[in-house]
């Protein structure tokens, strides 16, 4: 026997999103995006199941992209942070990663390391979110500095990253592609590449769909939309973090439930406790009323979430609970996004939160 609680990871319900994004955008190329362990989902098997179909991957980081390549993951791989050294220079320039280049040092560190062979560089430039990138008014001077370095492969990428494409309306996406597209202007070479758009914008602003996609969120089969849109609807949830009840009782009106006393009773009530806490990841700051799903049916958290067990009102449920009857905590009938929005935070922030000791079955 096992602790129950588990995440369940459909392989082919990852396919068919990557599938989507691809169908979106069908003259462009798609890059999986796979940081942070997948968005919890695993790295290398994520990777795995969509080696047939990506043309690369991007990942935040060196030591996430060099546990692909030990994982015997082939193709290129894109570090959206870039390198943090010269020595990262070199080991990209071995293992054919590419490098996103934001800033002077890496700029320097590309163009002064001696390499063997060139490196596939995509550059950066900060259009209105101010996280990572060259200003555009220096597009021209950083692409001329980088196509003449030897060290630079040719056909360079152009990059940048939307604030707000998550809100169809904000005029500040439309507002940073024209300061993107006035930067490649000034560089004016006919044979650049570019790449805007992450997974809110390849499903809802095509306008911005162009050489190379980023989709990431979206992957995992979760709208970055807070409201129903065409081409997010159409997404499957790859993720169940799924559990069961390990402990039944019936209160009385007045009792209280859990650490804090937060929740009591005022009805003859039935609690089920479950496995599952902040120790597996589940947000310790869902409040009362979260919802989990029993039997089909959204029943309420009562009471904190504790490090391993959570507490939930089933009193309202048609048939008798009995121990082991499984739970589910998000899925394709309950999105992550739902459960989310209850805790006061982002599904992206639920899922990768998954920790190690929840075992991953992947179907």
């Amino acid at each position: 026997m096992s602790r129950p609680t588990s995440a369940i990871i459909d392989l082919q319900a990852l396919r068919d999103n990557f599938s989507l994004a691809q169908s979106l955008a069908p003259d462009s190329q798609s890059m999986p995006i796979v940081k942070a362990n997948a968005y919890g989902h695993g790295t290398v098997q994520t990777a795995k199941a969509l080696a047939e179909m990506a043309p690369a991957f991007g990942v935040a980081c060196i030591e996430e992209a060099l546990e692909l390549r030990s994982a015997d993951i082939r193709q290129p791989i894109l570090l959206l942070e870039g390198a943090q050294s010269a020595d990262e220079v070199l080991v990209a320039a071995q293992e054919n990663f590419w490098l996103m280049v934001e800033n002077r040092p890496q700029l320097e560190a590309m163009v002064n390391t001696q390499l063997q062979k060139p490196v596939k560089v995509w550059i950066k430039l900060d259009t209105g979110m101010h996280r990572l990138g060259f200003h555009p008014e220096d597009a021209q001077s950083v692409y001329q500095q980088l196509s003449s370095s030897q060290n630079v492969a040719k056909q360079i990428v152009i990059a940048s990253h939307f604030a707000c494409a998550d809100n169809l309306t904000n005029k500040f996406t439309k507002q940073q592609l024209e300061r993107f597209e006035s930067a490649i202007q000034t560089i004016a070479k006919p044979d650049i590449l570019k790449s805007l758009a992450n997974s809110a914008a390849i499903l809802g602003w095509p306008e911005v769909r162009d050489h190379w996609q980023r989709p990431g969120y979206m992957l995992y089969g979760n709208s970055p939309f807070s409201q129903p849109q065409h081409n997010a609807d159409r997404l499957t949830a790859v993720m169940q973090f799924k559990s069961a009840v390990i402990s039944t009782r019936n209160i009385d009106p007045g009792q209280s439930v859990g650490y804090t006393a937060n929740w009591t009773a005022q009805r003859p009530s039935s609690i089920a406790t479950i496995a599952v806490g902040y120790g597996d990841g589940y947000p310790r700051q869902a409040p009362n009323g979260t919802p989990v799903l029993i039997q089909g049916r959204r029943c309420p958290l009562v009471g904190c979430v504790s490090m391993d067990m959570i507490t939930v009102d089933v009193t309202d449920l048609p048939q008798p609970l009995s121990i082991g009857e499984p739970v589910t905590l998000w899925g394709p009938e309950l999105p992550v996004n739902e459960v989310a929005s209850h805790c006061g935070t982002i599904g992206y922030e639920l899922l990768t939160r998954i920790s190690a000791r929840v075992p991953k079955i992947y179907l």
